[in-house]
């Protein structure tokens, strides 16, 4: 509210008016809500009538805040469903996050010395957050602007020139982002979890960066390759982005190049699974004076391995199904230097080898479905081919595929079920085997250290279907570089919430709960919300943030998102 001095038939006037945001035209409008008289009638009464006045529309302002649960809100009926203005208000939570890394003071000095008329914080902070509440292709993000109570004065033009200026920014924002949590939430680098996903495009040319490779969503379509490190709360430390026909084993020395450098990293226990357990990888790995836990192949293992596993002998129970031994273990790596020769490197590594119960009924119940398909195929090859086969043709004797059209060969061959292939699979079942170069840590240590991996494989299942990460709908090889590190950074600022609320709700959880915290605007500037849930109430808890009001205040509002915003820290100049 303020004090209004008009004119009326020649004469100042004085009235309180109330100030506030017109939903439908997105006009400021003001609203008389008392009439005080005419100027000089009023200075018969009050020495200064317009101070006198101003310190009570002060007053008013203030009983207006201390009160505003008795505030009186009229309710037309009548009125219609606009179909906008709503606003979400669950950011706030990532907001505080966000400010709390210092990207919004990365982003404004590094684009000082640019010529750009946008401001480069302003689309990479709606990026990520729509990223984690509204994802969607960058078209739709822009659209989807309006639903944030943020500063919006960009086109869409200027959100794809922001692309290639970030993509080249990408090195210093991990590196950034690493400081800074390590300085104001802590960082977990005893243990690194890597691994490697791909993502593909449903597109017909291949280019530089996509090419047909090894999907693993057994597709034929050109994929991108992602290797990505996290450390041990399931906090990403960095990732590269690989051409697709790039092998899974040739990606990890290069995330894992210039890491103590880059991220100040003594020494570190590198976790990964058994794809990317070469000898060139634990050759460089040792020689960076780190560690490594890997699992190792069985079933294509060397026949010394199987028989040590199979052997009952040095096995303890662990539980009353499950069972556990280790040796310590010589062995020879191949290793190929800089000059491309070939040399022998003797290490000694532990070998752990686990037997869990329910792994073996697992794998028993996942090849089911392989085995069915398989009897099938056997019975009608002619309603197979090459792609539909897979899982189950490994079960099936004699079967060969037209070179050129990828049917069933039926008329060369008399199909047969392979069996002993599915005994020789079964033999298998529930074993674990872990090569480690820790030969001091107990089995169950190394066991526990390796069963952490399932942090960095959620962490792809969060990029893949929460923050949908595909399809990715730009085409060029900086604009896809950029959607991947904004979707980066979207998954950094996800798990340091996770880790924020302890571990108590999964991102999926938190995303959907934050993406439902809708404010739908009543008359002038009040806003409604109608959700809350467990994770709004944790966040308001243990993060200061209040979700909880039924009915706020544009100014209100803009009090709890400035107060996520609050550093107390010296101006970036990275």
């Amino acid at each position: 509210m303020n004090l209004k001095i008009g004119k009326s038939n020649g004469r100042e006037y004085l009235s309180i008016a109330h100030g506030y945001r017109d939903p439908k035209s997105k006009i400021t409008k003001t609203k008389t809500i008392k009439s005080l008289g005419y100027l000089d009638n009023l200075k018969k009464q009050y020495d200064d009538p317009i101070a006198h006045f101003r310190e009570v529309v002060k007053k008013m302002n203030e009983d207006e805040l201390a009160q505003k649960e008795l505030c009186k809100i009229e309710i037309d009926p009548n009125t219609k469903l606009t179909g906008g203005g709503q606003k979400n208000l669950g950011y706030a939570a990532l907001s505080q996050i966000y400010h709390t890394l210092g990207l919004d003071l990365l982003f404004r000095n590094r684009a000082r010395d640019t010529k750009a008329e946008y401001s480069v914080n302003d689309i990479m902070k709606t990026e990520v957050y729509a990223r984690i509440l509204f994802p969607g292709s960058k078209k739709c993000t822009y659209e989807n602007r309006v639903l944030f109570f943020e500063k919006n004065n960009y086109s869409l033009e200027d959100v794809y020139r922001c692309l290639s200026f970030v993509n080249s920014l990408k090195d210093v924002i991990v590196q950034h982002l690493h400081l800074k949590i390590t300085e104001k939430y802590g960082r977990a680098t005893e243990l690194t979890y890597y691994d490697v996903t791909n993502y593909y495009f449903e597109i017909d040319e291949q280019d530089e960066l996509r090419r047909k490779g090894v999907s693993k969503e057994h597709r034929p379509d050109p994929i991108v390759q992602m290797g990505l490190l996290q450390d041990n709360k399931g906090i990403p430390i960095t990732f590269e982005l690989f051409a697709g026909n790039t092998n899974d084993c040739e990606t990890l020395l290069s995330v894992l190049c210039g890491i103590k450098s880059k991220f100040n990293i003594a020494k570190t226990i590198v976790v990964a699974d058994k794809g990317l357990s070469t000898h060139q990888n634990i050759a460089a790995i040792l020689l960076q004076k780190n560690g490594y836990v890997f699992s190792q192949k069985i079933r294509g293992g060397h026949k010394e391995l199987k028989d040590y596993v199979l052997d009952e002998k040095g096995y303890r129970p662990i539980g009353k199904h499950d069972k556990i031994k280790s040796r310590l273990y010589p062995r020879t790596l191949n290793v190929i230097d800089i000059h491309g020769k070939t040399k022998e490197t003797r290490i000694d590594e532990k070998q752990v080898i686990f037997y869990s119960a329910d792994h073996a009924k697992r794998a028993k119940t996942q090849r089911e479905a392989a085995i069915q398909k398989a009897h099938e195929l056997v019975k009608n090859p002619a309603k197979y081919n090459r792609a539909t086969a897979y899982g189950a043709a490994k079960y099936v004797k004699g079967l060969e595929f037209d070179p050129e059209t990828g049917e069933v060969a039926t008329t060369k061959t008399h199909l047969i079920f392979d069996i002993e292939k599915l005994r020789e699979e079964e033999k298998w079942d529930g074993y674990c085997a872990i090569i480690s170069s820790e030969l001091t840590k107990s089995d169950e240590e190394i066991m526990g250290i390796y069963k952490g991996l399932w942090k960095i494989e959620e962490s792809f299942k969060v990029t893949k279907s929460d923050l949908e990460t595909r399809p990715v709908y730009v085409s060029t090889k900086d604009h896809i570089a950029a959607h991947f590190l904004i979707c980066f950074i979207a998954l950094t600022l996800l798990r340091i919430l996770e880790n924020q609320l302890d571990n108590e709700f999964s991102s999926s959880k938190i995303a959907e709960s934050l993406s439902k915290t809708i404010g739908y605007p009543l008359q002038e500037n009040w806003y409604h919300f109608a959700h809350a849930d467990e994770v709004t109430k944790a966040i308001e808890k243990k993060m200061g943030i209040p979700l909880s009001n039924k009915f706020l205040m544009t100014g209100e509002i803009r009090k709890i998102l400035g107060a996520t915003k609050k550093l107390l820290e010296e101006p970036e100049t990275t």
